[in-house]
């Protein structure tokens, strides 16, 4: 019997009852168990400090959250979201990031996930896409329909493969979205108004893509979201052979 496959997820700083917690939403985990095969382990978002636990993981996925990355991370003063942020999550993720693709660690990046791929590798952001002209507004619903399929999106390359499609249907809970991509990024897929849904990272040594939809929702019911985290699954469990 093989050995389990660890990987991450870096927590959210959150404040309940005036105290701070490091938390993330219990899907994500649920989903590396159920389609990846995986056990998840929770990263504090403790800052750089964080890193030598890349030693100890097959992989890591950079979820989803409410919070968005600080401006200045990418170069911009102006702040159309100051109550948004988790500055000790930016301080962790975005150095994990390039730590990650250094060593060739398998990384799945999810909604805010994607967004610190794109600034870690100097990208930059739309605050606020659904003021762009031109552009759908890709915030979410209210409750359960937070997650209900939205709109279209088109895949191609390596994504488009994986997902076994070149047109699914996919949720949408997102107010940033890529603005300028950075170097080293391959988009594959966009919505229908042009905003960036997905993109790989070009070059890297293993499994490196990045979504902008949150296929961890009810993964076992749509084969596109299966097949993606089985396929993150498949390259953290040959992650872990090849350094065992």
């Amino acid at each position: 019997m093989s050995e389990p496959r660890i990987i991450g997820i870096p927590a959210c700083t959150k404040r309940v009852s005036g105290y701070i917690q490091h938390a993330t939403p219990a899907r994500y985990g649920a989903a590396l168990i159920e389609a990846s095969g995986g056990i998840p382990l929770l990263i504090p978002p403790e800052g750089e400090m964080m890193l030598p636990l890349l030693e100890r993981l097959d992989g890591i996925m950079f979820n989803g959250s409410p919070s968005n990355i600080m401006p200045t991370r990418y170069g911009v003063d102006f702040d159309a979201t100051p109550d948004a942020h988790d500055e000790a999550r930016d301080a962790t993720t975005l150095p994990m990031i390039l730590a990650a693709l250094e060593r060739g660690l398998p990384i799945l990046c999810i909604c805010r996930g994607m967004q610190e791929l794109n600034v870690a590798l100097g990208g930059t952001l739309f605050q606020e896409v659904h003021l762009q002209p031109g552009r759908m507004d890709h915030r979410a619903g209210e409750g359960e329909l937070r997650f209900a399929l939205k709109h279209e999106v088109s895949l191609s390359g390596e994504l488009a493969r994986i997902a076994g499609a070149e047109t699914i249907q996919v949720n949408s809970l997102h107010g940033q979205a890529i603005d300028q991509l950075a170097p080293g990024l391959a988009v594959e897929a966009y919505a229908p108004d042009g905003t960036i849904e997905a993109v790989r990272v070009e070059g890297a040594k293993s499994f490196a893509f990045a979504v902008q939809w949150h296929p961890e929702w009810e993964v076992m019911h749509f084969p596109d979201r299966q097949r993606l985290f089985a396929a993150f699954g498949q390259a953290c469990a040959a992650y872990a052979a090849a350094r065992r």
